[in-house]
């Protein structure tokens, strides 16, 4: 059987992007960009403490994170291909450097990491997870290969599987492996015996498979040109879609998982902010629109995105504040009410937080948002759709004056407004 192969991952984003007939204006909802800095072609990201390690064109860059507001490069070690995917394990980064395959580097000392070892794979790495003294790298052609790196220096090959499409990305949970093989979805790999992996399940996800999370029962699948699935994997050799979940002309690229939120890069949409605090019923919480997102990360209440344009011929690692997605919105109980009511807050009055309690009748937009007495806006909290049911809203007036202040919620033809009250 023929097998359909695609042209490296950089020239398949640039001909999908040439395509492309979306607006570009800006806009957000609950999201704001904290500080930026430019460097060349990122790809992916990955943080940790007040550092991001960032695969670029030109290798991978080391930026200071401390100052949110004004990330600032503190090193770069120049590597042979492109940099697509890093993973960090104790004082070393491993890149998956596409053509020139696993890169081990060491950055004890940040400002002058320094290549140890490398692994040339067979295809293009474009992604790398490690576990113990592991790494296993999702190889586009090749497929999924599992590196031993228990000596840096000389890492060694152990094991590999061969998947039917292009190995684009790959989680490790547990005994399994999770690949987002392009075309062919995902597929769940068995890597007890790590010179022996085995796929014991997959799921066709009807698009291309670009990126994942896994986490508990669920692996969360972003498809470039399709949407998002969250597939139950609480049996990896049967896993069911629970549920698709999409945004009108998206391109999911990346995604990460910080808490109950889903933050995704989409090429055409930017950052997006889903709460999937129930994988049954995800829904959009936050937006920062631009073109266009390829890598993110997130921590805490703070996402990390590299952006190849932005309006400008740069490229970016762009850093968002997204507090005020976080816990935006919760579902009470499933009944479903049969009339659209904005509730009393409670308390009230309140210092700094109160819970906003509101009853939606029928599907459709939702807007939940705050204004002064003088009919200024001086917060969005809710502005996307939302199924039928009851749902609280925990709102922080930390920022306002103490005051009188107006809650209004609008959903279809139907608009109410209520009186809270800040004490501080």
């Amino acid at each position: 059987m023929t097998q359909l192969r695609f042209i490296p991952s950089l020239f398949v984003l640039i001909l999908f992007l040439l395509n492309l007939q979306v607006s570009s204006a800006q806009d957000s909802l609950n999201v704001r960009r904290l500080g930026r800095i430019a460097l060349p072609n990122p790809w992916a990201v990955t943080v940790r403490g007040n550092y991001a390690y960032v695969a670029t064109d030109s290798g991978l860059s080391i930026v200071g994170i401390a100052d949110p507001s004004n990330p600032i490069q503190i090193s770069n070690i120049r590597l042979p291909a492109r940099a697509m995917g890093v993973a960090l394990s104790g004082n070393y980064a491993y890149v998956a450097d596409f053509t020139s395959g696993l890169r081990i580097i060491d950055i004890s000392n940040l400002e002058a990491p320094t290549e140890v070892g490398f692994y040339s794979t067979p295809s293009g790495a474009e992604d790398v997870a490690i576990n113990g003294e592991y790494a296993y790298v999702a190889d586009y052609y090749s497929g999924f290969r599992i590196i031993n790196i228990s000596n840096p220096a000389e890492p060694q090959p152990v094991g590999f599987y061969d998947t039917p499409g292009e190995a684009c990305d790959v989680v490790i949970s547990g005994n399994y492996a999770y690949i987002a093989d392009w075309l062919s979805g995902l597929r769940i790999i068995d890597i007890s015996n790590p010179e022996a992996p085995t796929e014991v399940g997959s799921y066709a996800t009807l698009s291309a498979a670009r990126n994942l999370s896994v986490v508990g029962n669920y692996a969360y699948v972003a498809n470039c040109g399709d949407g998002l699935r969250i597939i139950d994997v609480s049996n990896p050799a049967a896993p069911t879609q629970v549920v698709f979940f999409t945004i009108p002309n998206n391109s999911y690229w990346n995604i990460a998982m910080s808490g109950n939120l889903l933050f995704i890069a989409d090429v055409t949409n930017g950052l997006q902010v889903i709460n999937v605090s129930n994988p049954e019923r995800p829904y959009r919480v936050g937006f920062y629109n631009f073109r266009y997102s390829c890598g993110v990360t997130a921590v805490g209440n703070i996402a990390y995105v590299t952006t190849w344009h932005d309006g400008s011929p740069s490229q970016y690692l762009d850093i968002f504040d997204c507090s005020q997605a976080l816990g935006v919105v919760d579902r009470v109980g499933e009944s479903v009410p049969t009339t659209f009511t904005l509730k009393p807050n409670y308390p009230n009055p309140f210092n700094a937080t109160t819970s906003i309690r509101y009853a939606i009748a029928k599907s459709g937009k939702v807007d939940l948002r705050v204004f002064d007495v003088t009919g200024k806006e001086v917060a969005k909290l809710v502005n996307f759709e939302q199924d039928p049911g009851e749902y609280s809203f925990t709102f922080d007036g930390k920022s306002l004056a103490t005051g009188t202040y107006l809650v209004r919620l609008t959903a279809g033809n139907f608009t109410q407004t209520q009186k809270i009250v800040l004490l501080k």
